[in-house]
């Protein structure tokens, strides 16, 4: 099932500042309401992009759990390091250090921990 990212976090996008009790500057750290505005505005593209990230997330973990059980029911290997790696150096050369750490757990979210 799919979450909020931002109920998760208990973010909120609307700018309208003390209608539910709340302080502006503390919900977009600027007391400012155009800039509060914007903030909103681009916290909900955000949103609608850690939406898909965690769809895409869990898509690709699937995908990859059947490669690998339809790798292994005929009689395969359970990993293939080669594709290991090239998906590593993918996100590394995209990414930097990061991307390598971000590959690293979307490996272990598709074949599970080593």
């Amino acid at each position: 099932m799919m979450t909020d990212v931002a109920e998760q976090s208990g973010e909120t996008t609307d700018a309208r500042a003390g209608e539910d009790g709340g302080d502006t500057a503390a919900r977009f750290g600027t007391d400012e309401p155009g800039a509060a505005a914007r903030i909103a505005a681009i916290r909900e593209r955000i949103d609608e992009i850690d939406r898909t990230m965690i769809a895409l997330w869990q898509e690709r973990a699937e995908l990859s759990r059947e490669v690998g059980a339809t790798r292994m029911a005929s009689g395969g290997t359970r990993l293939v390091l080669s594709r290991e790696r090239e998906i590593l150096e993918r996100f590394r050369h995209a990414l930097g250090a990061d991307g390598t750490q971000l590959a690293l757990l979307l490996l272990r979210a598709g074949r599970g921990p080593l």
